[in-house]
């Protein structure tokens, strides 16, 4: 069961001998990802963006997509110490971009040691802000008549 894809090259092959763009059964994309079945549906639950076809009996056949999405996910968890909650929040800010990649390139964990330096501009813009909230809060602590 395989899906071809004009960007991928002609034969391109992966380790396992399947074209890069064909779906994968969950023990595929296991073994790939060095995961449990168990922990692949345990994800679908939590990460809307996974969504394997399933066919008749339940069986799942992950798009390249997924896989690539799980591999995030994986990295995230496993390897940058997001928790669930944190990838889901991750995930959810950046929307749902048109390509898998987009959403994937553009991610970068922080660290609460790493400082932020901010353009001077975007920097004025939130001192403004801030300057306006201060203000609408005092007007709330003022005593009504």
């Amino acid at each position: 069961m395989t899906e071809t894809d004009a960007s991928a090259p002609a034969g391109a092959r992966q380790n396992n001998g399947k074209s890069a763009t064909a779906f994968r059964t969950i023990s595929e994309v296991a073994k790939e990802l060095d995961l449990q079945q168990h922990v692949l549906r345990f994800w679908e639950t939590k990460f809307t963006q996974i969504s394997p076809v399933k066919r008749a009996g339940g069986r799942r056949y992950y798009r390249p997509e997924d896989v690539a999405i799980l591999r995030r996910i994986r990295d995230l968890l496993h390897g940058e110490g997001y928790t669930i909650k944190g990838v889901q929040k991750l995930l959810k800010e950046e929307g749902q971009p048109q390509k898998v990649g987009e959403l994937f390139d553009s991610v970068q964990p922080t660290r609460a040691n790493e400082s932020i330096v901010l353009d001077p501009l975007k920097r004025a813009e939130l001192e403004a802000v801030l300057e306006d909230l201060g203000e609408l809060r005092n007007l709330l602590r003022k005593p009504t008549l």
